[in-house]
């Protein structure tokens, strides 16, 4: 039987869609309501769409099909737990939960049920360190190197000095937005700028107080770590009191078609990214045809080529080359979750694999290995153009300053495997 449609069906007090057919399992975590939805939908119709593409195009993955059965999280922790929960035994290969908080959560639980957890662009940050995380995969950047990336930008563009700069951080006061703060910390003590830490409570829609202290102290730069109509609300405060957009960046989670204000209100705005932009690539031709013109995707198809689905079909496009390398390696097509780690951790993915997928040059070349799962962490900036109001790249994936992350990863995943009893793998 082909594959072709999901079914919804109920499980425990969750909403799951399941696949009628499919052999190789890849649940989505994902949130299309709450005050997160305009973020987690299109991410999570670039993840199932990739995969429905591989179906209909290629017949799966090594000629097995693939699912992705959804479970609505709401980007709640405990939901996100509870469907990792009512999934898991469904013969799922990997879990991306687009979420730090259920990333946190689910650290242990997969490393103990033997299931890789891909974390790209989020989530622990020393989960880098495959010594320690033997499942955790945050490939090809994280919070700390996209922090890097961008102090080394502002760099750049103030001939490769900020002694006595003063950079503000406007962060989402939740796991997530705290994660870049030692490294932003690390790197003031290093290049001598001064780092004033300014935290927006949930959901973000409340930031008064905090672009008075912004309008009051008018910092030479502002990094952007927020999500949803944090986003909305901080670019449109920032108009307001007509800071430079040019002199504001954000990390990736804060660069969407869904945060620039329309028009020239954010002109110029800058963000970190680990992948291209826009959709001029050969697999959208693919997508067209064996996805929207057939009327399978997983929404109403108005997200293809947007910065957020793009993510996701990206995440879902290493996922494949994961499984694709399991079956490889261990000389099998119905691979396990386990046989899918090992998969992961052998991923090379080189400019010439991208362009065979269809994604010539879409993301940095990166390589994983036993003690790395992370990457170099090559990182990129795109730009806000208003004129056209879309975004494109201005800067290219570029390695971020590795001497202070690698200290950073080695210390605190050093901690967590002493806190948690976890002998380090010998790689």
């Amino acid at each position: 039987m082909k594959f072709t449609k999901l079914a919804t069906v109920a499980l425990t007090t969750l909403a799951v869609s399941a696949p009628v057919v499919a052999d190789l399992v890849f649940p989505s975590l994902s949130y299309r309501t709450g005050p997160y939805a305009a973020g987690g939908a299109p991410y999570a119709d670039g993840y199932a769409d990739y995969f429905t593409l591989l179906n209909e195009r290629d017949g799966g993955i090594g000629g097995v099909l693939t699912a992705v059965p959804e479970c609505e999280t709401g980007y709640n922790t405990a939901k996100g737990v509870e469907c990792y929960e009512a999934t898991k035994g469904d013969g799922a290969l990997a879990y991306q939960p687009l979420s730090t908080g259920i990333t946190y959560q689910l650290i242990p639980k997969t490393m103990a049920d033997d299931i890789p957890l891909m974390t790209q662009g989020y989530g622990r940050t020393s989960g880098a360190n495959g010594k320690v995380f033997s499942h955790v995969f945050n490939f090809p950047a994280n919070y700390w190197s996209g922090a890097s990336r961008i102090i080394n930008r502002i760099m750049e563009e103030n001939g490769g000095t900020i002694n006595d700069r003063n950079i503000a951080l406007v962060y989402h006061n939740s796991g997530y937005g705290k994660e870049p703060i030692p490294t932003l910390e690390a790197l003031a003590t290093k290049h001598g700028f001064n780092l004033t830490l300014i935290p927006v409570d949930h959901p973000g829609q409340e930031q008064k107080s905090q672009w008075l202290q912004i309008r009051r102290e008018r910092p030479d730069n502002i990094i952007l770590y927020g999500w949803g109509v944090m986003n909305q609300v901080a670019l449109k405060e920032a108009a307001n009191i007509r800071y430079p957009m040019d002199q504001m960046f954000g990390i990736w989670w804060s660069g969407t078609e869904n945060d620039a204000l329309e028009g020239m209100g954010s002109h110029g705005y800058k963000a970190a990214t680990f992948h291209n932009v826009g959709s001029d690539y050969p697999v959208y031709k693919d997508i067209q045809k064996f996805v929207v013109d057939a009327g399978l995707t997983a929404g109403d198809g108005s997200n293809v080529g947007t910065v957020l689905y793009n993510r996701g079909m990206y995440s879902a496009m290493l996922a494949a080359a994961g499984a694709a390398n399991a079956q490889e390696i261990h000389g099998v097509k119905d691979i396990t979750s386990g046989m899918m780690r090992d998969g992961l951790e052998a991923l090379n993915v080189t400019n010439e694999f991208m362009a065979a997928a269809g994604m010539p040059k879409f993301g940095p070349e990166f390589s994983v290995s036993c003690s790395n799962h992370g990457g170099p962490g090559n990182v990129g900036i795109q730009q806000w153009d208003g004129n056209s109001r879309e975004w494109k790249l201005v800067g290219d994936f570029e390695a971020p300053d590795m001497e202070v992350i690698s200290a950073l990863i080695k210390a605190d995943s050093e901690a967590y495997a002493a806190e948690n009893n976890i002998t380090p793998r010998d790689c």
